[in-house]
């Protein structure tokens, strides 16, 4: 049996380090976005986002401005209010909500059919550039949103206009006779339809996404099909040198052994994969899970659980190239990526899952907002020399400064979701065993229902300053119940205290704790800041060591080490120390020591036969989450590691 995620409003989270960032989503981030949603930002790119949608809905006249998939700004943030209703009431709030909804079902073709880009410019459109359309994925993130409107306040106008779409859709698509055999260009529909029938029970909806997947790279290529019908019109110039792997559509889907393309669409259509191999017992389809997670994870993953590489089309490339300073890493792929780890658990119970999940909601996706909610992160690089990134140059989409919005502005909503869904993460039950799986150390209270009764659980942590936690369980029923407590991979001397139970140490890289009746659990573990090293096979990081403590990826910023940070060589001999500080909301800060070249005491031009003078230097080093909140300077994760 799968593991299940506990319901949001199950949960209720009250942790130092999370607070300060989910609670930011209804405090900040939903108001900053609804403003931006609305052209109110000062100085930002325009959203227009509800503007199409007046336009479309007939309240006004215009034309469509934007991204054509310009609607999944307001599907987003409709999805985080979702969430973050079902957590905290908020009458004002889903007032606002419900009114947007009313502008969508306005909208909406009586056939069903929904999409402003192509309602306004291009309505002969429909169906018929699926490569560049986007119909499909905007579809999918509309019915996310629908979905958890639905859970968040119990109302179903959302949802049942999002059921209409799915029906033309299920009634358009397929391998039947008169059926269109093509498949979405960029993956996110199949999420979409699965939530729609986990919400609903109508069993088409996960047929439909089992279409699409199965689909997708079988035969002739639909996309180089579109490609070569006379009345194709174009509408991103880039997809001129268009390959299927792309897309992920060059082989069929059980086939493909290597993590290829447009990042985000990878590890959309891989979430599907997950889902429906449980779903229909597909062991195929989940070994093809498996062996895409870990050449992901293990040859194209950057230590802050960033993917995609390239920022030319936002793109896998090849085994091992993890430049630093030009590389992509779009928050939506570790969004992806993490959502894809928390499926892999709930399947096969594999706690190294929940490693990889861990590591990309620590570092990549809450570095892709700032502190105060208001300024967003696209790319996300792991070396930074601001005068470098120009226009017109191999850097021109790295940002030296989070900025208020994006013409493409698809991961500010995306971050705002994820946080406000942060509590999915945290367990897995499976209620028919009376088990438990704690997943991540983040302090909450909450009521676990088992087959056998409710059970009340209390983690109390300051993870991940502090490395220990403390689990209060009560209501255990007489039959007992299993505790599973994730062994970090990071974790050194892990012990779990609790007298008079039954504790063991799984395969899967667990804790199980039998207990039959109420009790204490108390762990803790070490995780001292430590060097790691990469493969001698990633070119950009040979001679150097990046530093984390926990899931934490450390960074030198300007701010606290001056200019020039490639000129410091980290002295790995000797140790790390951390230093507790009120810096950044309250970090611990990790100090080394090294060597750093002298740029002052250079006498000859641009080059020279004399050598540099090197002095001695300690370095300060903080979380890679929170660069940048100090204002513009270089930042730099990987250090040249002294040999002297």
């Amino acid at each position: 049996m799968r593991l299940q995620s506990l319901e949001l409003q199950q949960i209720s989270i009250q942790d130092s380090f999370w607070s300060q960032h989910v609670d930011l989503v209804r405090k900040a981030i939903i108001p900053y976005q609804w403003e931006a949603m609305n052209d109110r930002i000062p100085d930002a790119e325009s959203s227009h986002c509800l503007e199409n949608f007046k336009i479309a809905a007939g309240r006004k006249k215009g034309e469509f401005y934007g991204a054509v998939f310009q609607d999944t700004d307001a599907a987003k943030w409709l999805e985080a209010v979702g969430f973050t209703l079902n957590c905290y009431p908020d009458p004002e709030l889903e007032k606002t909500a419900d009114e947007v909804i009313d502008l969508i079902a306005e909208a909406q073709w009586e056939d069903g059919y929904l999409n402003t880009y192509f309602t306004i410019k291009e309505p002969e459109g429909r169906w018929k550039n699926l490569c560049e359309g986007h119909e499909l994925y905007t579809a999918g993130h509309m019915m996310e949103a629908a979905v958890a409107y639905y859970r968040g306040t119990g109302k179903r106008k959302f949802l049942d206009c999002m059921c209409r779409f799915a029906d033309l859709i299920c009634d358009t698509f397929g391998f039947e006779e008169g059926k269109i055999h093509g498949y979405p260009g960029h993956e996110e529909v199949e999420i979409g339809l699965i939530k729609l029938y986990q919400a609903t029970g109508n069993k088409k909806y996960l047929d439909q996404a089992k279409y699409f997947v199965d689909a997708r790279g079988v035969g002739e290529n639909y996309f180089l099909q579109e490609f070569a019908r006379p009345d194709y019109k174009r509408i991103f110039p880039e997809f001129a040198d268009y390959t299927p792997a792309y897309s992920q559509s060059h082989l069929p889907v059980r086939q493909q052994t290597t993590a290829e393309g447009h990042a985000v669409r990878a590890v959309y259509l891989y979430c599907a994969m997950a889902d429906l191999a449980e779903a229909y017992q597909d062991q195929e389809l989940l070994r093809a899970c498996e062996t895409l997670w870990e050449n992901m994870t293990q040859k194209r993953m950057y230590i802050t659980g960033g993917i995609g590489s390239s920022g030319i089309l936002e793109r896998f490339t090849v085994d091992y190239d993890l430049p630093n300073e030009y590389n992509y890493s779009e928050s939506c792929a570790s969004i992806g990526l993490a959502l894809f780890g928390l499926r892999m658990n709930q399947i096969t119970r594999e706690s190294r899952y929940i490693d990889v999940a861990e590591r990309a909601l620590y570092n990549t996706v809450l570095a892709g907002i700032a502190l105060d909610g208001k300024s967003f992160f696209y790319v996300n690089p792991l070396e930074v020399w601001p005068p470098a990134c120009m226009d017109g140059t191999s850097k021109k989409h790295v940002k030296a400064v989070r900025q208020k919005w994006f013409g493409v502005a698809c991961c500010p909503p995306n971050i705002a979701r994820t946080l406000a869904s942060l509590g999915q993460y945290i367990y897995g039950v499976d209620s028919e065993q009376n088990q438990i799986f704690v997943n991540l150390f983040v302090s909450n209270e909450t009521k676990v229902l088992v087959k056998d009764g409710e059970v009340s659980l209390k983690l109390s942590t300051r993870f991940p300053w502090e490395n220990q936690f403390v689990l209060e369980v009560a209501g255990v029923p007489e039959k007992g119940a299993e505790i599973f407590l994730r062994i970090p991979d990071y974790a050194r001397e892990y012990q779990v205290l609790c007298p008079g139970m039954e504790t063991e140490q799984t395969e899967k890289g667990y804790c199980r704790v039998f207990m039959k009746k109420d009790g204490e659990i108390r762990v803790s573990f070490q995780a001292p800041p430590r060097y790691l090293y990469a493969n001698p096979q990633v070119r950009a990081d040979s001679g150097k060591a990046a530093i984390m403590r926990g899931p934490l990826v450390y960074c030198l910023e300007e701010a606290d080490n001056g200019d020039n940070l490639p000129a410091i060589f980290a002295d790995t001999e000797k140790p790390l120390t951390e230093e507790e500080s009120d810096l950044l909301g309250g970090i611990v800060k990790v100090k080394g020591k090294g060597r750093r070249i002298s740029g002052d005491s250079w006498k000859g031009g641009l080059y020279s036969e004399e050598k540099p003078l090197v002095e001695e230097v300690e370095f300060t080093a903080v979380p890679y989450y929170c660069w940048n909140n100090r204002g513009e300077g270089e930042m730099l994760v990987w250090l040249k590691e002294w040999n002297g």
